[in-house]
């Protein structure tokens, strides 16, 4: 139908650009739905860039005056750039390494030669590009520490070319690999070539959504031209399917494992390399479970969900994959299993208990050796180390420590300090709480509390409720430096362990997804309602914020119970669900939210799509989205649609602001000095907001 020039009605915040609206009207399933602001999926037309230029330019000119903007973006400025080193990997003498340098915008690769050698830069993505457009995106050293295959990203997006750099002289080799989105290198023992995951590019005939279906695993030898890679795992033609592959340490054995959707069935498949094998050996296939494998000694350590939603570990013989040949080594416990690694000649197993790390050292029997002793609301990530040998590194933090990497012997059980990240903030003033409440079903969820220890509930702290709520993706502590800047001024930061995230295993994340997403949004709201009452803050001094999946959170929230909090901060999210599935990596979450073109699925999604739900004339809270320019995960559309529609709705007094991020992928920019000044904006437009 004909574009039409209507003029929104009037509103406090009526100076806007101009945005134009068309009679769209769509009938899916019988259903006739309006999307006015269709034409703004389109980045590549001249008017959708210069509606999005003024848009931008609007929101910055205002960010730029808001009360103590320029402070908040001077105390982050102080914590935000620091001197840290990230735990070592040791591959035949050799140790690579992480430094962040306080005086650079982005984190630098070094080696050494042995423990006491002198540092050397192997990868500096400083120096790539004069405007901090080109960044690393993951790399994975051979297993003689000769090489190493890099990921460089433009703009920070997942779209990435893999580079390999020969160690000792620095020097870029001629092998450059592009379609390397979805996975690293995964070297072979000789050094002489890797696998990975190759996807082709969007094309006239191949659109973005469908480049996943045609994803293979190919192995790429040293020299050789990528073109005539071999492919040693065919595409699955699914596109909401993820293709990995990888080769075991000792070079036995190759597999290949099938992701189902983002959160659907895993399938592992695996060939013996010493021996001509055409076929795959099945592991594991056609189990709606979420499954993942580490091998020693060809013994195949299997971490699963099948059966036991807070996971269990088995051990498998390669020469007997029948299900009913595996032998049980830990059992499902009251605890869930997050990550199992095989070091040191033992297994390490870290777990959840409610939401918090422990971590566990137990023979290759599955028997436990030992606890490491961790302090209690913290996060340990996975141990750095290989199966062979005795010294791992892991690192430990909480909302209120910052990084503390650890050195451990797995044989003994010593743990002594490695290295320590410093920042000018006064710590030991924080504080972190856990809290239960009751979400609007009667469900109990536990939410973290991060304030300072002088802070008196007196129903008027400035208060930040953030959360994720899907995927399976687990919301433990870890320290960040804005929140804790945020808590330093007397606010506070509550985040409540929603359902759909994998904190309590996968009852708790079915729990919150595809037909019972409606509980995520429940438990937030609930979590919103419990700091109210309980008397930490009240509704005219409560913000929200949430990016992705936590975007259409807070999406959601705005529009379901836009009087519950005074301001909303929404980052690179979801909020048109119908369309969703349409653009950018959208179809591979179909098993995670379902698809409109299915009837059952659509009426769920269509209940509670963020912008099929905003209402002419009714007052929402303040509201600021921050979306990415070269983000292609989650389509910018969304935001631009959702932040048309509200900017025309909106009767109430706070503005709708969209604020687009320069040289940004789906997780912003990396660059510290964007970091810092979208953090800046984004404090200083909720507490200006809520705390006056």
């Amino acid at each position: 139908m004909p574009a039409t020039a209507t003029a929104p009605p009037a509103r406090p915040h009526g100076d806007y650009p101009a945005t134009r609206r068309e009679e769209v009207v769509d009938r899916v399933h019988g259903v006739a739905i309006a999307d006015p602001y269709r034409w703004l999926e389109d980045a590549s037309k001249p008017e959708v860039q210069a509606w999005m230029k003024a848009q931008d330019a609007y929101a910055r000119t205002r960010l730029a005056k808001l009360p103590g903007r320029d402070a908040i973006a001077a105390r982050l400025r102080e914590v935000y750039y620091f001197d840290a080193v990230g735990a070592p990997q040791h591959w035949k003498g050799r140790y690579f390494f992480t430094r962040k340098h306080k005086d650079k915008e982005k984190t630098v690769v070094y080696w050494k030669q042995g423990e006491a050698g002198a540092e050397k830069v192997l990868l500096d993505p400083n120096a790539w590009s004069t405007d901090g457009s080109s960044g690393l995106h993951g790399w994975s050293v051979s297993h003689d520490g000769k090489y190493v295959a890099y990921n460089v990203s433009e703009h920070n997006a997942d779209e990435t070319t893999l580079k390999v750099i020969e160690v000792a002289t620095g020097k870029v080799l001629a092998d450059t690999i592009g379609g390397t989105k979805f996975g690293q290198a995964s070297w072979t023992p000789d050094g002489r070539g890797f696998y990975y995951s190759w996807t082709p590019p969007a094309s006239a005939t191949l659109a973005e959504p469908d480049r996943n279906a045609h994803t293979e695993v190919r192995y790429h030898k040293l020299g050789g031209d990528p073109a005539r890679d071999a492919v040693v795992h065919e595409a699955t033609g699914h596109n909401d399917w993820f293709l990995q592959g990888g080769v075991s340490r000792d070079g036995h054995w190759l597999f290949s494992v099938i992701s189902q959707g983002s959160s659907g069935a895993t399938s592992i498949f695996y060939k013996d390399l010493r021996r001509p094998q055409k076929e795959w050996t099945v592991l594991i296939d056609g189990v709606d479970a979420t499954s993942y494998v580490v091998d020693w000694r060809d013994r195949f350590y299997l971490t699963t969900n099948d059966g036991a939603p807070r996971y269990r570990v088995f051990e498998v013989d390669p020469q007997r994959p029948a299900r009913a040949a595996w032998k049980e080594l830990v059992p499902q416990q009251d605890v869930t299993i997050d990550t199992v690694d095989v070091i040191g000649g033992h297994l390490i197993v870290n777990r959840l208990r409610d939401a918090a790390s422990e971590m566990e050292v137990r023979a290759l029997d599955g028997k436990l050796v030992r606890k490491i002793d961790l302090p209690p609301l913290g996060t340990a990530t996975p141990m750095v180390g290989l199966a062979d040998e005795d010294a791992a590194y892991f690192a430990y933090s909480s909302f209120t420590s910052p990084d503390v990497i650890f050195r451990t012997s797995i044989r003994t059980g010593k743990v002594s300090e490695w290295a320590r990240i410093s920042i000018p903030l006064d710590t030991a003033k924080l504080t972190t709480e856990q809290v239960r409440y009751r979400s609007k079903d009667g469900t109990e969820v536990t939410m973290f509390l991060i304030h300072r220890k002088d802070a008196v509930k007196n129903g008027s702290i400035p208060t930040l409720l953030t959360g994720y709520g899907g995927f399976q993706v687990s919301i433990t502590p870890g320290f960040g430096p804005a929140y804790a800047v945020f808590v330093e001024r007397g606010g506070l930061i509550a985040i409540p362990n929603l359902r759909g995230g994998g904190e309590f295993g996968e009852d708790w994340h079915r729990a919150g997804m595809m037909a019972n997403k409606q509980n995520v949004f429940d438990d937030f709201l609930a979590a919103a309602r419990y700091l109210v009452d309980s008397g930490w803050t009240s509704r005219d001094r409560l913000a929200i914020y949430g990016g992705s999946n936590g975007g259409l959170l807070v999406g959601a929230a705005t529009v379901q119970a836009p009087e519950l909090f005074k301001a909303a901060v929404c980052a690179v999210p979801l909020l048109d669900m119908v369309r969703y599935h349409k653009f950018g990596l959208g179809a591979a979450w179909m098993s995670e939210y379902g698809s409109a073109d299915e009837p059952a699925q659509f009426k769920t999604l269509y209940a509670y799509s963020p912008y099929h739900h905003v209402r002419d004339g009714t007052s929402y809270p303040a509201f600021l989205m921050l979306s990415s320019d070269h983000d292609d995960r989650v389509d910018p559309m969304h935001a631009r649609k959702f932040t048309a529609a509200l900017q025309r709705a909106n009767a109430g007094p706070g503005p709708v602001w969209l604020r687009i991020e320069q040289n940004a992928g789906h997780g912003g920019a990396d660059v510290v000095k964007q970091q810092v000044d979208e953090w800046a904006d984004t404090f200083a437009f909720v507490l200006a907001h809520i705390a006056s």
